[in-house]
Order: C-alpha cells, then sequence, then structure tokens
C-alpha cells in the first residue's frame, strides 16, 4: 500500500488540496511503521512547496 500511495501522491501533487487530501487518506490507511517512510518519503519530494501541509496532516494523525 505504500508504493501505491507514494504512486497517487507524486500523480496529485500538481494540485494542493488534492494532494492534502490523498496524504491524508494515506495516513489513515497505512500501518504505523509504513507512516515513517511515508513522512520521509513526502519531506523529500514534496517538502519543498507542501512542507506546511506535510507536517499538519502527521501532527494531526497523531
Amino acid at each position: 500500500m505504500l508504493e501505491y500511495f507514494k504512486t497517487i501522491l507524486a500523480k496529485v501533487s500538481f494540485d494542493g488540496r488534492l494532494f492534502e487530501k490523498e496524504l491524508r487518506k494515506a495516513i489513515k490507511s497505512l500501518i504505523k511503521d509504513e507512516l515513517q517512510e511515508l513522512k520521509n518519503w513526502c519531506n523529500a519530494k514534496f517538502g519543498h512547496v507542501y512542507g506546511p501541509i506535510i507536517e499538519k496532516q502527521f501532527v494531526l494523525a497523531q
């Protein structure tokens, strides 16, 4: 599932609201071990554009 959500997030990265929506879905669907990997990947790939969105969603998930 992690690879699936990475693919989806990469495809919707052109739109901030859509990215945030799909990130929320990913966070709800993945197990705890995968969440840290997803967070690291998101920050590395999209942190320069969506850093605040990424942080907000992972804080809300805790």
